[in-house]
């Protein structure tokens, strides 16, 4: 089992290993559940299996509660700014990548840039 970000949402590591990897008691993880915080899978025995994404939210979660003082309500509220600075961030770079895209295909065509053909419109209709 490899533990490397290849399938970081592949649920593989029982409560007990779960709760050492982050350390914290099982107790804990479990009631972290119950209030919503993470949501590990469940095997066929309805056994929980956390992910390596599970785990490092929980990480995320401890870090905030022991060392930043944050209560849990402001942990989650953390968690998802965090996550949305994520997601506006990959949006940010798709937009970028896309821009760069057309700016290339534009050059590459030779065409006008948007300024110098709004600018000849404008000045053929002041004529």
């Amino acid at each position: 089992m490899t533990t490397d970000n290849n399938f970081p949402t592949e649920p593989c590591f029982v409560i007990s290993v779960a709760a050492r990897m982050v350390g914290l008691h099982a107790q804990t993880l479990r009631y972290y559940e119950r209030v919503g915080l993470v949501m590990p899978s469940r095997s066929g025995g309805r056994q929980r299996l956390y992910s390596m994404a599970d785990v490092e939210r929980l990480r995320r979660i401890k870090t905030f509660v022991d060392e930043m003082g944050v209560n849990l309500a402001g942990a989650e509220v953390a968690l998802r700014l965090t996550e949305q600075i994520i997601d506006l961030q990959n949006q940010v770079e798709a937009l970028t990548n896309e821009v760069e895209r057309l700016r290339a295909a534009r050059n590459a065509s030779g065409g006008d840039s948007p300024r110098n053909t709004s600018t000849r419109r404008n000045n053929s209709t002041r004529r």
